[in-house]
């Protein structure tokens, strides 16, 4: 635990990563009244990976706002200020549940290495960078589905944890593979990845709120199309919308989805390629815009 007189002298938080807490394997806890097993039943064992696990787990089941050190301990049977053996705040908790759920991208082969290593190093233009730069951002976008909580959270924190830099390391990789210079490659990254968590964030929003209606979202597309049209207000200012639900054709509503994700995806490796091809056609293999001032 964080003694009063440190955190006066160190009021900005930064990171849980540069705390410098302890993993602290197999440290045994006394089991709290509320443990199944009852005061004393037995000794429970902690350490921070058990903790994180358990953490994501209630993030999933109750989301963040019923999430609390008390609330976490009880879960794992023993006191709250046994935690503070591994974290000193609940932010440190949600900062580990968010570096554990982007554990779960799937990192393309020969991508998991540092910056300037790995199979995307650059001069790795070839065939095969579009390929792994889809898999990757589909990747990505199933954490948000899975964990609507963790798309808040990224803004919030460094995300300098392991799993983290991990998945930083291997879009560095395959971005730098599709051959455009450095200052075009951090456009590319923001275009592509900027636009995965979007969509994989109001995805992950939406199936959790059919979830809590206890409808499919097919049922739940239904029945709020339905009250629109019901509303010739909203009706007529929504009136392009009809052309657009005619294209949809009998699609189910994810395979919408995965269509309009897939088309997306098309749509910008076909502007990186464009890009790249175009800085070739200058010569240099520079694009025809420099990075301006300062860059």
């Amino acid at each position: 635990m964080v003694a009063g007189t440190d955190r006066a002298k160190r009021p900005t938080r930064t990171s849980v990563w540069l705390e410098g807490k302890p993993r602290v394997r197999g440290r045994r806890h006394e089991r709290s009244d509320q443990s199944s097993g009852g005061a004393g039943a037995e000794s429970a064992s902690l350490d921070r990976d058990r903790i994180t696990e358990v953490s994501v787990r209630l993030l999933d089941a109750e989301g963040p706002e019923k999430f609390s050190m008390r609330r976490l301990a009880a879960e794992l049977g023993v006191t709250a200020m046994s935690l503070y053996w591994y974290v000193d705040t609940k932010d440190d908790l949600l900062e580990l549940s968010l570096d554990h759920v982007f554990g779960e991208v799937s990192v393309p082969a020969g991508e998991e290495g540092e910056e300037g290593e790995g199979a995307g190093a650059a001069g790795g233009g070839g065939a095969g960078w579009p390929e792994r730069l889809r898999a990757l951002a589909a990747s990505y976008r199933s954490v948000f589905v899975r964990h609507p909580w963790a798309s808040p959270l990224i803004g919030k924190y460094l995300n300098i944890g392991p799993c983290a830099t991990r998945f930083s390391h291997a879009v560095q990789s395959v971005v730098r593979s599709t051959g455009l210079p450095p200052y075009a490659q951090r456009g590319a990254t923001t275009a592509v990845f900027q636009f995965v968590y979007g969509f994989g964030t109001i995805e992950g929003h939406f199936v959790q709120r059919c979830a809590d209606a206890g409808l499919s979202q097919d049922e739940y597309y239904r029945r709020a199309t339905g009250s629109i049209d019901e509303r010739p207000a909203l009706r007529d200012a929504l009136a392009g919308r009809g052309r657009l639900l005619a294209a949809r054709g009998d699609a189910t509503v994810q395979e919408m989805r995965e269509r309009d994700f897939e088309i997306a995806l098309d749509l910008l490796v076909a502007g990186i390629d464009a890009v790249r091809q175009r800085g070739e056609g200058a010569g240099g293999g520079a694009v025809d815009r420099g990075p301006g001032p300062a860059a």
